[in-house]
C-alpha cells in the first residue's frame, strides 16, 4: 500500500495530467525515492491500483524507462553514457577504469552497497563527451584520471 507521503506526492503530480495513467513515470520515481532507490513488485502493484492500471502496464513503463530500477541498487548510481558520441570519445576507458576501481562489472553493485555501475544509452550531452552521471550530478569531458576525485564526493 502506498504511504501517505507517496499518495500526497503522486496526487500533486496528477494535477498535470488529464488521465491518471499519465502520472505513471512520476509515480514510479516517487515510489523509487521512498523505497530505497528501486521499485519492488509490491510498489508496481500499489501504483497500478492507485492509477487504475494493470500491474503489467506499470511494469512495462518501469522496465522501459532507464531511470527506474526494478532491483536493488547502491546508494549512488553511476550512469556512464555509451552512445556513439561517448563511445568515440572514450567511454570504454571510463567504464573499464570504474570497474577496476569499484571491483564490479557494468550492472553490478559494490559489496558495500555504495555504488551501482550502469551503462546508459544517452545523457544528452554529446558535445561534451564522454559523460557520466552520479545520482543527479552530470560530469562531462571526462578522462579516467578524474574519476578518483569525483568518486570521493560520494560517501
Amino acid at each position: 500500500m502506498l504511504s501517505a507521503e507517496e499518495r500526497r506526492e503522486i496526487e500533486e503530480e496528477l494535477q498535470q495530467y488529464p488521465k491518471r495513467q499519465g502520472a505513471c513515470i512520476d509515480a514510479l520515481k516517487i515510489v523509487q525515492r521512498h523505497r530505497g532507490g528501486w521499485v519492488p513488485d509490491e510498489g508496481v502493484r500499489d501504483i497500478a491500483d492507485f492509477l487504475e492500471m494493470s500491474p503489467e502496464d506499470v511494469d512495462s513503463v518501469a522496465t522501459f524507462y532507464n531511470l527506474i530500477f526494478r532491483s536493488p541498487v547502491g546508494r549512488h548510481v553511476i550512469r556512464v553514457c555509451d552512445s556513439v558520441s561517448c563511445w568515440v570519445m572514450g567511454c570504454d576507458s571510463l567504464i573499464e577504469a570504474l570497474g577496476k576501481k569499484l571491483g564490479i562489472r557494468p550492472g553490478g553493485t559494490t559489496a558495500d552497497q555504495r555504488f551501482t555501475l550502469v551503462p546508459i544509452q544517452c545523457l544528452g550531452t554529446c558535445d561534451r563527451a564522454p559523460a557520466l552521471m552520479i545520482d543527479d550530478d552530470l560530469y562531462r569531458d571526462l578522462e579516467p584520471d578524474q574519476l578518483d576525485g569525483i568518486l570521493e564526493k560520494y560517501s
